[in-house]
């Protein structure tokens, strides 16, 4: 059995995993989980398929809706903590975070404090969304990436939030500076992408991984380096970096991904979530927010624009 404060996840499957077997695609869309653990929790009934039991093999079908119960790990305790936080915008159903790179967005191994989720519990004690060690959250944003992110505070609204994530009309839109000259003025990356088969901590394009898709535009070319405006049609893990990379245009700053450079040093990844939109999930609302470059980015931006004079 399983607790009801658990950690709870709705995965629809896509036209892309019709087919694909149960303990693989959920071991893919959720970062934290190895197959075998997927394996384990359908075991405990903690993973339902169309609200009903399931085994780990069952192929997929479109449009199933597959509800994995996460239990928190025992030693796990949330414990608000007075950080502060740029509140974008914030009502009764949602609040809107603008994040500085190196916060951490919930708590897991190795970040049990300190993280986004500890911050929040601190500036809405009530925010006790689906429990476990990620309430409200609905998407994340890599540690050394800043930038806009949207967070529940009712299980209406994850859930309204949750369904535009599942059906990608979120927008999500980045902006990124990248080692060289696009060759192009806009593009489409469409890789799939799967954890890499030998370092559990990297991403890469892998045949037969998730399907992936990213937007990408160019702001200006400043030398031997590219600004671009990148926009998620989907939201695998690291798609941004990984992707970059496998188009031999590397994030600068990226440290598992990228390219490092001379001349000022950048200790992140030069990636920033700047505009985000969604539909409120009570009013119907189309709401849409956007955030500058943070001074660390912009530091290096008008260092290489100055370079270039």
């Amino acid at each position: 059995m399983t607790n009801p404060e658990d950690d709870q996840i709705l995965l629809v499957v896509d036209r892309e995993s019709v087919g694909e077997r149960l303990d693989k695609y959920i071991a893919a869309s959720i970062d934290d989980l190895t197959r075998s653990t997927v394996q384990r929790l359908i075991e405990q009934g903690a993973i339902l398929r169309n609200e009903s039991a399931t085994r780990a093999a069952e192929p997929l079908k479109l449009g199933d809706r597959i509800s994995v119960r996460i239990p928190d790990p025992e030693d796990t305790s949330l414990v608000p903590e007075n950080i502060p936080l740029t509140i974008v915008y914030a009502d009764a159903d949602i609040v809107v975070i603008d994040k500085p790179a190196g916060m951490v967005v919930h708590p897991a191994p190795g970040h049990a404090r300190g993280t986004l989720v500890n911050a929040l519990l601190y500036a809405f004690p009530d925010m006790v969304v689906g429990g476990g060690v990620r309430p409200g959250i609905v998407h994340r944003i890599d540690r050394d990436t800043s930038g806009l992110l949207v967070v529940a505070r009712n299980d209406a609204a994850l859930h309204g939030l949750q369904e535009q994530q599942q059906a990608h009309t979120m927008h999500k839109e980045y902006i990124a500076l990248v080692s060289g000259g696009m060759s192009a003025v806009s593009g489409t990356i469409d890789a799939p992408i799967a954890r890499h088969p030998r370092d559990r901590l990297r991403m890469a394009v892998i045949a037969g991984g998730r399907s992936a898709i990213t937007h990408w535009e160019v702001i200006e070319k400043i030398g031997q380096l590219s600004l671009l405006k990148v926009m998620l049609e989907t939201g695998r893990t690291h798609q941004i970096r990984v992707h970059c990379q496998h188009i031999y245009h590397p994030i600068i700053g990226d440290q598992i991904y990228g390219a490092q450079m001379s001349g000022i040093k950048l200790e992140r990844q030069f990636l920033h979530a700047h505009a985000l939109g969604f539909t409120h999930p009570r009013t119907g609302e189309l709401m849409r927010f956007t955030s500058p470059l943070p001074a660390d980015l912009q530091r290096v931006l008008d260092y290489h624009h100055r370079m270039q004079r």
